[in-house]
């Protein structure tokens, strides 16, 4: 059995930063690509950020500049360190791990960027 439980969300002022953490449990697996997704309200779940086991990165257009994605395979961990947060940024963060057998996906965390 293997979770995914992510923690670092809350509520934070525009203009603000949260850290977002992702942390397996349960069986070791080998994966291969992690990613944090988020979904907002009424909208679909979208892919804000990945990272492979390699280090190459990827960014949705609109968290460029602002998010940055790091992961550690070795301890099957994943961060998402959110700067410059504005109210757009504003939904449920869910991570997810992909492996050969089967994708992984934690239970979200929520974010809310609001004065």
């Amino acid at each position: 059995q293997v979770q995914l439980v992510e923690s670092g969300g809350g509520l934070v002022q525009p203009g603000g930063s949260l850290r977002l953490s992702c942390a397996t449990s349960g069986s070791r697996i080998s994966i291969y690509t992690m990613g944090w997704y988020r979904q907002a309200p009424g909208k679909q779940r979208e892919l804000v950020a990945s990272i492979t086991s390699g280090g190459t990165t990827n960014y949705v257009d609109s968290v460029k500049g602002r998010f940055t994605i790091s992961g550690d395979f070795a301890k099957n961990t994943m961060y998402l360190q959110m700067n410059s947060l504005n109210p757009e940024d504003t939904a449920v963060y869910y991570c997810k791990a992909i492996t050969a057998s089967r994708n992984y996906w934690g239970q979200g965390t929520q974010v809310t960027v609001s004065s």
